[in-house]
């Protein structure tokens, strides 16, 4: 645009008829070219013929002595330190860019032009003609700019304009001009980049340290309290308390590892016990039974020998009883862990077990009452070891009831729970041991029943399947307005199915 109107002016001012030819005057085009230009240190301007010779040029002015050669002065360097040297590494990175190019290589100038490396560079004359297409005959076609640098590195930009006088081409101006505002905007977007990229490599790393210091170190942590766990190094309490009183994800992980370590080391001392438990119960019908074979071989008497075989045998059913249901005992977790739960109406079963007692009552027996709803008891379980909890209660009620006395069994809901009650009119629940009842081996008999015909893991089984349904099994006395036990109560409470 500059170049198109120096070129304008040019027209308008420089061109004089010449014998019916419109040509450039010198004498007007040389100072009108200086003053174009003044304003623009960085730039040269030339002014060729149609024939290619120079007419006048920007930099050369006349003088008393001979032309003048004027060369435009450095830009002054950068005031801060940062600036000075992020401008020295630029300008020399450039620099040596710029020393490795094919001096054949112009930009939009065509292959086979020597590249020119000093702003007052003056094509030949077919160079202009080539560019500016205004030799004779020929009709003007806009060129490509020459964009090159000089040896410094410096950005140059020529680019031809012809010079036209009505329909005529009297001439071409060349202008050339140093596009250092160009470097200068690019080399501000480089270093804007630059501390962007410093500023995004600062965050990484800060983000890095603090993610290590919130992610993988307590992580590291976790793995090493699971390490000592697996080899046997650690009790329950295994991790740091600032890591399981963490809020987030890695603190519900401890938590729950936690959790895990401390049931784990539950389930453990369960085993050590029940283990002591099972052979302390299993030592005494096989201490019995020892004693009885040993005073048996000693024994003539028939009558004294046939009641020792009576011992044997009633101790070895005992001990047969035992273990079927240390067998069911030890067994259950894994069976209620692997069973598939279904919707089961306990109105139902209530239900179906008072008609199996009434079907099947004997002379004396406890009557049985129903206080249910018909339906709706929903929960979701195993029915079939709900009706063995259910089952068992009923028994120890019978066992404990006087004659012709009365079982209610009860249902209903409350609180989002299915509440199943069992009580009798017999003779309650020792003081103090409403919760030792469902201990494993614990057995609190009626004096007219039979010794050893009770394991005493009835209620301890039963417990363990109200707890794998997520409920909760307890044991009160039913007492009169004076405040008399009359009864015992075991009460069932298992979460609503949906609830």
């Amino acid at each position: 645009e500059q170049a198109r109107i120096y070129a304008g002016a040019l027209a308008e001012t420089a061109v004089q008829d010449n014998n019916g030819q419109q040509t450039i005057n010198p004498d007007l085009a040389q100072p009108l070219l200086y003053s174009l230009t003044e304003p623009t240190p960085s730039a040269q301007a030339l002014i060729y013929g149609p024939d290619g010779e120079l007419i006048a040029n920007s930099r050369v002015h006349p003088g008393a002595g001979g032309a003048i050669v004027t060369e435009p002065l450095a830009p002054p360097p950068p005031t801060g330190l940062f600036s000075r040297v992020v401008g020295f590494v630029y300008d020399h990175l450039l620099g040596s860019v710029a020393g490795r190019e094919d001096e054949s290589d112009l930009i939009g100038s065509g292959a086979g032009q020597q590249q020119p490396d000093t702003l007052g560079w003056q094509p030949d004359a077919r160079t202009v003609l080539q560019m500016t297409g205004s030799s004779a005959g020929a009709s003007f076609q806009e060129a490509p700019p020459f964009v090159r640098r000089d040896s410094q590195g410096v950005l140059l930009i020529t680019v031809a304009e012809p010079i036209a006088h009505g329909q005529q081409i009297v001439g071409t101006v060349l202008l050339t001009r140093e596009a250092s505002e160009v470097d200068a905007a690019v080399l501000a977007i480089r270093i804007s980049i630059l501390i962007l990229f410093a500023l995004a490599l600062a965050l990484t790393v800060i983000v890095s340290f603090y993610l290590s210091r919130t992610i993988a170190r307590p992580l590291s942590r976790l793995a090493a309290a699971a390490e000592r766990m697996r080899e046997g190094r650690a009790g329950a309490q295994t991790l740091p308390k600032p890591i399981t009183t963490r809020n987030d994800e890695i603190g519900t992980l401890a938590r729950t590892l936690e959790g895990t370590s401390q049931a784990l080391w539950s389930r453990m001392d369960a085993i050590e016990k029940f283990a002591a438990d099972v052979a302390h119960e299993i030592k005494n019908p096989l201490s019995s039974i020892r004693s009885a074979v040993e005073t048996l071989t000693r024994v003539e008497d028939p009558a004294r020998a046939s009641r020792l075989l009576a011992i044997v045998t009633q101790d070895v059913g005992r001990l047969d009883r035992l273990i079927t249901d240390i067998s069911d005992s030890s067994r259950l977790d894994s069976e209620l862990s692997r069973s598939r739960y279904e919707i089961v109406d306990m109105a139902r079963v209530l239900a179906t077990l008072t008609e199996i007692h009434d079907a099947t009552r004997k002379e004396g027996s406890p009557f049985m009452e129903l206080e249910a709803p018909a339906a709706g008891l929903l929960v979701r379980g195993s029915e079939v070891r709900l009706v063995q909890v259910l089952r068992n209660l009923i028994g120890n009620a019978i066992s404990f009831s006087p004659p012709n006395a009365k079982i209610w069994l009860r249902g209903k809901e409350t609180g989002g729970m299915i509440e199943l009650a069992v009580e009798d009119e017999g003779p309650g629940i020792p003081d103090g041991k409403l919760d030792s009842i469902f201990d494993r081996f614990y057995s609190e008999r009626p004096q007219n029943e039979q010794f050893g015909s009770h394991s005493g893991l009835g209620l301890s089984i039963s417990r363990q399947i109200v707890e794998a349904h997520q409920g909760r099994i307890s044991a009160e006395n039913r007492r009169d307005e004076a405040g008399h036990v009359i009864g015992a109560r075991f009460v069932i409470r298992v979460p609503k199915a949906g609830g």
